[in-house]
């Protein structure tokens, strides 16, 4: 029988993350995904879910979904895919979609082709195999690090002179706290710059406990790095992300973000934390959470297909 694909509405939140679930306990042995970030997902202003999602389903059972969207307004395109091992059928399916919507996307946009992104763990539900044979390739990989928390972690840490760690009271500082993402991550792997309300939007703004968002300064140039932690993860407390100018490295701020928000999950009743990283980040932040115990949980890869559309039909590479 093959499969009956749709698009996805807000009232499939539930149902997606079901599917995502039963992903999570075949890639990393848990279910990890929480209903909230599905929602947000599905209510970013960025993605008409009607054009930019589908549902495949085997009979009634929900067995792959896919989303894509457009942060860059060029000719980068990102894509969410996840299917259950036994239906790779419904899957091909999906990625034919997103890869079809993408390259229409990005050609609105005025560019000739689509570079798309997708993160897939390491030892994901869909063939690689299948994957690979439309061209797609694995261009990054990311680590998911978690760590224990402890009663030593309780005390906030005490700055060193000169040095002030505050919490993000209100819009002024929402605002300095884009500014220093801005610049902290310019040079990153696939950063994509992002005005202010639409990265209120790529963070869940309205969802954010924006006490657990911290700003550090140093006397002389001032806010010089932030971090953005989550408490709404049922699995464990999550840094978002962290960042310190580059003239700032080197002088422990990141190190004092990180005991930051250890004491402040480990108040919490926290037991555990987590956080992406990027293993080839060449400001040491990889270094920086192996000292301060984090451990890797799994794996993610990038994968990378380039799409563009010729008098033969499709083409697909690097």
């Amino acid at each position: 029988m093959s499969p009956f694909v749709r698009p996805a509405t807000l009232a499939d939140a539930p149902a997606v993350t079901g599917l995502l679930n039963e992903i999570d306990r075949i890639e990393i042995g848990r279910p990890e995904t929480d209903l909230h970030t599905v929602e947000a997902d599905l209510h970013h202003p960025d993605v008409d879910l009607a054009r930019d999602s589908w549902l495949a389903f085997h009979g009634e059972r929900l067995v792959a979904y896919a989303l894509v969207w457009d942060e860059s307004h060029g000719e980068r395109i990102d894509a969410d895919h996840y299917v259950l091992p036994d239906h790779q059928d419904a899957g091909q399916l999906l990625l034919a979609a997103l890869e079809a919507r993408a390259l229409e996307m990005a050609r609105a946009n005025g560019a000739e082709r689509a570079v798309l992104h997708l993160h897939l763990n390491v030892a994901p539900t869909v063939d690689q195999a299948l994957v690979r044979a439309r061209g797609w390739t694995v261009v990054r990989r990311y680590h998911v690090l978690e760590r224990a928390l402890r009663p030593a972690d309780g005390p906030l840490p005490e700055p060193p002179a000169g040095v002030r760690v505050r919490s993000c009271a209100g819009e002024a500082d929402r605002e300095a706290v884009h500014a220093l993402y801005q610049a902290a991550f310019a040079e990153h792997f696939d950063f994509q710059p992002r005005t202010y309300r639409q990265w209120l939007n790529d963070i869940d703004a309205d969802g954010l406990d924006w006490s657990l968002v911290w700003i550090v300064a140093t006397d002389g140039p001032g806010d010089a790095g932030f971090l953005i932690a989550r408490d709404d993860r049922e699995a464990m407390g999550w840094i978002r992300s962290i960042g310190v100018l580059g003239e700032a490295r080197g002088r422990g701020l990141g190190g004092l973000l990180l005991r930051h928000a250890f004491a402040a999950f480990a108040a919490r009743g926290r037991r555990t934390v987590g956080l992406g990283v990027d293993t080839a980040n060449e400001t040491g932040a990889p270094e920086l959470y192996a000292r301060h115990g984090m451990t890797v949980h799994f794996a993610v890869d990038t994968w990378e297909m380039v799409a563009s559309r010729g008098s033969d039909g499709w083409r697909a590479g690097r």
